[in-house]
């Protein structure tokens, strides 16, 4: 079944998709300032929800200055920069060595288990494209075959 282009679908479904786009762009941003919270996954879930919602809204994260890069490598190579692989990383430790000491055990550990999962999946990703690979524009995601 080929995915819908936002203006296919009905209003109440757009609105939806834009809150949810919204409140994730919201939340990554949040995450600048919390180290706990990461960032970059709620900016790619923000664009997923911006191409069910509004071609405008999607089209400002792709071309966004600082979002838009991350978007469009995601989306063409499923790659994480180096740079950002390193920075969360770094991040994630010190908010898990923090939750140990801020955090009654046996709960201060939870922090740690789950920074550990998402960082160890996370050095699994590429960290920029392919050889041969192809970028994509911004536009109807998921592309037509």
């Amino acid at each position: 079944m080929p995915a819908l282009a936002p203006q296919d679908r009905p209003h109440w479904q757009r609105v939806l998709w834009l809150a949810a786009g919204g409140l994730s762009l919201l939340t990554g941003l949040i995450g600048l300032l919390l180290p706990l919270l990461p960032t970059v996954p709620f900016v790619l879930l923000a664009a997923f929800c911006f191409s069910k919602g509004s071609e405008r809204c999607e089209r400002w994260i792709c071309e966004h200055r600082h979002f838009g890069p991350m978007v469009l490598n995601w989306r063409a190579h499923r790659a994480v920069p180096l740079r950002a692989k390193w920075i969360a990383t770094v991040m994630m430790s010190i908010s898990s060595i923090g939750a140990l000491f801020l955090v009654p055990m046996p709960w201060g550990v939870v922090p740690g288990l789950c920074c550990a999962a998402v960082g160890a999946w996370m050095w699994t990703l590429p960290h920029g494209p392919r050889p041969g690979a192809q970028a994509v524009a911004p536009g109807r995601w998921p592309p037509s075959a």
